[in-house]
This record gives structure tokens, C-alpha cells and sequence, in this order.
């Protein structure tokens, strides 16, 4: 795998030397802050050796290199999932070509589903914890000493100083910011009630999705600092009558965009 990663990495060196310290992952219904990015290259998916190829509605599938809020990042316009039929080690590759092309640090963005009943749709959250119940996990398997340790520790798998800036940067742009626990589960089926009751009574969960968490752990096993932020776009709880579709789950990641890309651009000026 770590051959495999060189040779992406040498891969976009050939459309670009540019050397970003910062990565964005954007998620469903977030891909316009890319187009917001100072450009010095864009390299679709497809055209990176090894690069797993996005199918999911909402994920264009680019790698965009350059500028943004006066910081150099490489901006993932779109990710893979693992409900989509790739092995975990192929829905973490990119972040870990991007660890390698540079970025030492990480925003992971998505949308997600709202298990805390005191929240809304709309609302934004700071990641401050994971749960992994998407029963499989990225690093299984042969551990390249390269790349971390064979047990890598997840206490603070999230920057205490990013989310500390973070929250600073909120304020100042009178953003509300929820803050709570994500969990992840496999998906493509949204979780049924009683899976919603136990993920929130019994777990503790303020937000559900299908992603983030397997980069979280391959990003920290690399050694990188990792901030996560979601878009509360459905209410994800058991005992209401209606559950958002995927559309609709679009359409709210849509409309709350422009503050959840300003409050990004914020947080990227003071990391």
C-alpha cells in the first residue's frame, strides 16, 4: 500500500509541485467551497493511479490543489464511501496521498443525520469524539511501520487545539456550533428506529453518517491532526414519523452551504 501511495503521490507531482499543508475533505452538497480554491491544478480521480473512483450522489470526484483563505490545502471535491463496494484500505487512500503530498493537517466535513432531539436541520457540528460501528476498520491487516504503529491510540483523535479554534471562530462569526459524538455506521440503508434508539440512548451519539470516521483513524495513524465539522441535514430520530430521503438530505446540505463554507474558510485562516 505504501508503494501504491508513492506512486500516486508521483503521479499528481507531474501535473503540480505545489506542496499543500492543509487537507478538506467536502462532503454531500459541500463541493462549491472547492470552486472557491486559487487553483494551480485540478486532477480528477480517475486520472490518479489507485485513486478509487466517487459514485455517490453529491461527490464530483477532483482533487483541487492551491489557495484558499490564504492557507495552501488540497481540496477533496467529493469522497468514496465503503457502502459503495470499496475495501476500507481504498476509502482511506486518498487522505493518506494527501498526508504524503503534504498536508499534515485535516478538515473533514460531511452531512449527517441529527440523533440529539434538542438539535435541528441546519445546525453545524464539531466533532468531538467518533464511534465506529461500521464493523470493519481500516487498518486491519498487515501494519506498515512506515505509516504508524500497529496500535495507534484514538484518545484525542481530534485536535483539542483545532477544536478550540474552532469554537474561537464560531463566536466571532456568530455561528451556532453544536458539538457532540458521530458515529458511523456502513450503510447504503439509512438505520432503522430501534438501530437510532440504541446509537443514541445507549451509545451516547449526536449524529450519525457513513463516512469520516475510517479517514479519521487512517489520518491518525499517519500522525496527522484531524477536525471534523458536519452539517446537521436530517433528523435522525426514532420516535418522529418521518425520515429525510437522500434528496432531501441534498437539498438541506444545499441551502445551509454558504455558512457551513464560510465557517470552513474561517477555521482554515486561523489553523
Amino acid at each position: 500500500m505504501y508503494d501504491k501511495i508513492q506512486e500516486a503521490v508521483k503521479a499528481v507531482r507531474r501535473r503540480t509541485s505545489f506542496e499543500p499543508e492543509i487537507g478538506v475533505v467536502l462532503g454531500s452538497g459541500l463541493g462549491p467551497l472547492a470552486d472557491e480554491v486559487e487553483a494551480v491544478a485540478e486532477v480528477p480521480y480517475s486520472e490518479i493511479p489507485g485513486f478509487p473512483i466517487s459514485t455517490a450522489p453529491g461527490h464530483e470526484g477532483k482533487l483541487v490543489l492551491g489557495t484558499l483563505a490564504g492557507k495552501k490545502v488540497v481540496v477533496y471535491k467529493g469522497r468514496v464511501h465503503y457502502y459503495e463496494g470499496y475495501p476500507m484500505e481504498q476509502v482511506v487512500f486518498p487522505v493518506r496521498v494527501g498526508y504524503y503530498l503534504g498536508a499534515k493537517t485535516f478538515v473533514l466535513t460531511s452531512a449527517a443525520g441529527g440523533l440529539n432531539p434538542m438539535w435541528e436541520a441546519g445546525d453545524i457540528m464539531l466533532h468531538l469524539d467518533y464511534i465506529n460501528f461500521m464493523g470493519e476498520n481500516p487498518l486491519r491487516g498487515p501494519n506498515d511501520e512506515r505509516m504508524g504503529p500497529r496500535f495507534p491510540v484514538m484518545f484525542e483523535a481530534y485536535d483539542p487545539e483545532a477544536i478550540e479554534r474552532a469554537r474561537e471562530v464560531a463566536r466571532k462569526e456568530n455561528i451556532r456550533l453544536r458539538e457532540g459524538v458521530y458515529v458511523a455506521i456502513s450503510g447504503p440503508s439509512f438505520a432503522s428506529r430501534a438501530e437510532l434508539r440504541l446509537l443514541r440512548y445507549g451509545f451516547g451519539a449526536d449524529a450519525i453518517g457513513m463516512s469520516m470516521v475510517p479517514e479519521v483513524i487512517a489520518l491518525r495513524h499517519l500522525g496527522a491532526r484531524v477536525l471534523g465539522l458536519s452539517t446537521i441535514t436530517d433528523m435522525a430520530v426514532g420516535d418522529r414519523d418521518h425520515h429525510s430521503t437522500a434528496e432531501e438530505v441534498l437539498e438541506t446540505a444545499e441551502r445551509t452551504g454558504p455558512v457551513f463554507r464560510r465557517l470552513v474558510k474561517a477555521i482554515l485562516e486561523v489553523l
